[in-house]
């Protein structure tokens, strides 16, 4: 992979959204050794306003410009999950490295055209799994493989947001396509060489019942069954009043380990109304180092030509495992791995 001759990785993002603009903003000012150079986006003024703001080199309104740009390294891709795909087998078509919002693909096909993509043009490809690279997953991924947790027989993963939501934009599957999905990465990454083989999902229009007749799915339950034994449960909530809500729980044979509290700093008041906590209130407020962890590991994989720490093959698992709970939800049943269509 070129890269300036400085050594450092020259990165043009794709999508300026709230997402995009965090991870330029982080490309920009947080990751050593990365520059953003250009910014793409469909949107009128939407590239300009980012790209001037980050002091980014050139904002460009279709990624067509981003392939042809001999000064860009590797791409940043956070579009639409829609998009996905395409945009990351052009992008490594062009030979740039790719690092990929979740999730990387819509279907089990087009997971697997990026993934060639990639292997074909000997390109860097990450997805953006941050949960990851956040310390207290981290720290718990550690333990299992010193071998401290034994054999893992329990895992739960939770997530639930602080609502806000727009229920006309949010498809019939997106709770597990691009919510859930995160918590099905995790549970692999606990239960390190297992893999799921069933899933049993359940799910309803809780926070915005008027929309269940058009198909909105807002809260969920999934559990999936592992080939090791391992039982796991995933849970997921488009609206908690206190806050944004990430955890994770892994009981072995050797103990227990729990990941997450939401709590915005370790500060506990006490008065007369009792103790509390302040809670935070987005993803980003809860992961800022994991975000900028996994941005300075991709930068790190393209400038040395090694692989990513979290690749292709690992998002289509977790995308298996969604399109499966989708099914299950849809048929009353568990579904198998194997019976998911591609």
């Amino acid at each position: 992979m070129t890269t300036d001759a400085a050594g450092t990785v020259r990165v043009a993002l794709i999508g300026s959204g709230r997402m995009g603009a965090y991870h330029g903003e982080t490309l920009s000012r947080r990751v050593p050794g990365a520059r953003l150079v250009a910014v793409a986006d469909p949107a009128p003024g939407a590239a300009e306003r980012l790209a001037g703001a980050l002091g980014a080199d050139r904002a460009y309104t279709d990624p067509v410009q981003v392939w042809a740009d001999p000064d860009v390294d590797a791409v940043v891709i956070a579009a639409p999950a829609r998009f996905h795909a395409d945009l990351v087998v052009a992008a490594a078509g062009a030979g740039k490295g790719v690092f990929c919002e979740k999730p990387m693909a819509m279907t089990l096909l087009e997971a697997d055209r990026a993934i060639e993509a990639a292997r074909a043009a000997g390109v860097v490809l990450q997805v953006g799994f941050n949960r990851r690279f956040a310390a207290d997953w981290t720290a718990a991924r550690a333990l299992l493989d010193a071998g401290r947790l034994g054999t893992p027989r329990l895992l739960r993963s939770v997530t639930r947001d602080p609502g806000g939501f727009d229920p006309s934009r949010v498809a019939p599957d997106t709770i597990f396509r691009e919510t859930l999905i995160h918590d099905f990465d995790t549970l692999r990454f606990l239960n390190p060489g297992a893999e799921a083989v069933e899933v049993f999902a359940t799910a309803d229009a809780l926070v915005e019942p008027g929309w269940r007749d058009r198909g909105l799915l807002d809260t969920a339950v999934v559990v999936v069954r592992f080939d090791n034994g391992a039982r796991a449960v995933a849970e997921a909530c488009f609206e908690a009043s206190y806050g944004y809500d990430v955890r994770g729980e892994v009981l072995g044979s050797g103990g227990m380990v729990t990941m997450g509290d939401g709590r915005r700093t370790g500060m506990v008041w006490s008065g007369p109304e009792g103790r509390a906590v302040e809670t935070v209130r987005g993803d980003q407020e809860l992961f800022p180092d994991a975000y900028t962890a996994e941005l300075a590991a991709f930068v790190g994989a393209v400038r040395s030509g090694t692989p990513a720490l979290v690749t292709g093959a690992d998002a289509r698992a977790a995308l298996a495992i969604a399109l499966a709970a989708a099914g299950s939800v849809r048929i009353g049943r568990p579904v198998r791995l194997d019976e998911v269509p591609a």
